[in-house]
């Protein structure tokens, strides 16, 4: 990924709207170690301002082992899988992402069209894929994706999830993270995060004059979105100061 990206990439996250480790919602600890958890496993959520709690290796191995024990539980399955994936994302664990990734295979494998197993799943082969550069694993989330969009068809964070893995990888497919990312804002013009990442792909792809009316649109629906000092500042290295 060339500097410029990558740099932007890190800004992003602390605004709040790149996916991976970066945006996983926290966690707490009677999340993993009762394996329930709750709401969209989207790692396209918002984070909170608070930490997880640590949780030792024993204890996360004692429920790894539980989920192993009862392969046929998918309700079980499920919840560990989806808590064990944000708490892996959350710490940054890659290996950990590996285990909620088989957890979440088997409860696809149980019941193969549950949305926020496939997008737990996907997510975590994404954030395997920025972790190691890995494009099979971009390819296999967006996969993934794929089905997740059959259960709920033009989802806009599962969308602009899948053009980013195109965005992210190595090399950069631009035009197909373009193609992605502008549906998304052809059928939700106000969606914020799809419009950051496609003012990114057209300058990438020197479409600088898309580049700019996105970045207008942009700002005219949240002028204090927190990544308009960045995206400026990539705009103007490439077509002059911004008025």
């Amino acid at each position: 990924m060339h500097k410029n990206t990558l740099a932007f990439v890190i800004v992003a996250a602390i605004g709040g709207f790149v996916v991976g480790f970066w945006l996983a919602n926290s966690i707490n600890r009677s999340a993993v170690t009762s394996g329930a958890a709750t709401g969209n496993a989207s790692n396209t959520a918002q984070p909170t301002t608070s930490s997880p709690n640590e949780l030792s290796a024993e204890e996360i191995r004692a429920k790894i082992a539980d989920a192993d024990e009862n392969p046929t539980n998918y309700t079980f399955q499920k919840q560990l899988g989806i808590s064990l994936y944000r708490y892996a994302a959350t710490s940054m664990d890659v290996d950990l992402l590996s285990e909620a990734v088989r957890i979440l295979s088997r409860a696809d494998a149980l019941q193969s069209k549950d949305f926020d197993v496939l997008v737990a799943l996907g997510n975590a082969h994404f954030d395997i894929g920025f972790a190691k550069k890995d494009g099979v694993s971009f390819q296999t989330a967006r996969e993934i994706y794929s089905k997740a969009l059959l259960v709920k068809p033009g989802d806009a964070d599962v969308v602009t999830d899948l053009g980013l893995t195109y965005f992210l990888q190595e090399p950069p497919a631009y035009d197909k993270a373009a193609a992605e990312l502008q549906k998304v804002s052809d059928s939700n013009p106000r969606h914020e995060r799809s419009l950051q990442f496609l003012v990114q792909v057209y300058l990438k792809l020197g479409k600088t004059a898309e580049a700019e009316r996105t970045f207008a649109k942009l700002k005219s629906i949240n002028p204090s979105n927190t990544a308009i000092p960045e995206l400026t500042s990539l705009i103007a290295s490439q077509t002059g100061p911004q008025k």
